[in-house]
């Protein structure tokens, strides 16, 4: 479970907050997709959720834990799957889950259970000896999400996963929230339309750090008498610009 709680945050460098007074609840074995422009403060929410880093005003609680109050305990309940993976190309697929599984506190048998089942979460099996610098694209975004994974939270949080993915690779993508999903609460954020069909089953519409609109993706486009949610999504920020 995710809440945010009339959620504010600033930078102190920007006159305007980069989210004001955002109310959002995403329920558990439930994907929320987050949509904005770029700059609308989608990833603002999502380092809140995972603790990196805090409202200025307002509350965010993952799992019923305060995020500003136990900070440590949010970062072991969520797992981070970022846009651009930072991932040591030195290492292979397996030493490098490892190494996250120690950062997590897990070792011994515990360890070793956690990387299978990761493994096999995200069928990763056949390359697991291999350095992550030599893997393809589409490898490399599933070691992406193992490294958010292997200490199995209950809430995954999920920034532009099928960035730079071909429609294969996006295929086995959602494939594999899907399998991830009955768990977990998830939340999205993305700028692909098709994944918001395929994957969200709630879509909060930020526009310059306001929510603009939330709900079902086909009540949102009904109240705003649109196609699609594409054309929903360009009606609620029409002028198209980014804060």
């Amino acid at each position: 479970m995710i809440e945010l709680i009339h959620f504010t945050k600033r930078y102190a460098k920007k006159n305007a907050p980069a989210v004001h007074d955002l109310n959002m609840s995403c329920r558990p074995g439930t994907i929320t997709g987050l949509l904005g422009l770029n700059g609308a403060g989608k990833t603002t929410v999502l380092k809140a959720v995972c603790a990196r880093h805090f409202a200025t005003s307002g509350a965010v609680i993952v799992n019923e834990l305060n995020a500003s109050d136990e900070a440590e305990k949010v970062r072991l309940a969520t797992g981070f799957v970022s846009e651009q993976a930072m991932l040591p190309g030195e290492y292979t697929v397996l030493e490098y889950i490892r190494l996250r599984a120690a950062l997590y506190g897990l070792s011994g048998c515990a360890a070793d259970e956690a990387l299978e089942r990761t493994l096999d979460w995200c069928a990763l099996g056949d390359v697991r000896h291999q350095k992550i610098r030599t893997l393809s694209k589409g490898y490399a975004e599933r070691v992406n999400f193992a490294q958010a994974l292997v200490h199995n939270p209950p809430v995954l949080v999920l920034d532009e996963p099928a960035s730079g993915l071909d429609p294969a690779q996006i295929v086995q993508m959602r494939a594999l929230i899907k399998r991830l999903l009955p768990e977990r609460t998830i939340l999205l954020s993305t700028h692909l339309m098709q994944e918001v069909d395929a994957l969200c089953d709630t879509v909060y519409i930020l526009h310059k750090g306001a929510c603009v609109a939330s709900g079902k993706p086909e009540h949102i486009v009904r109240e705003t008498g649109a196609e699609n949610i594409e054309k929903a999504f360009f009606a609620l920020t029409s002028d198209g610009k980014s804060s």
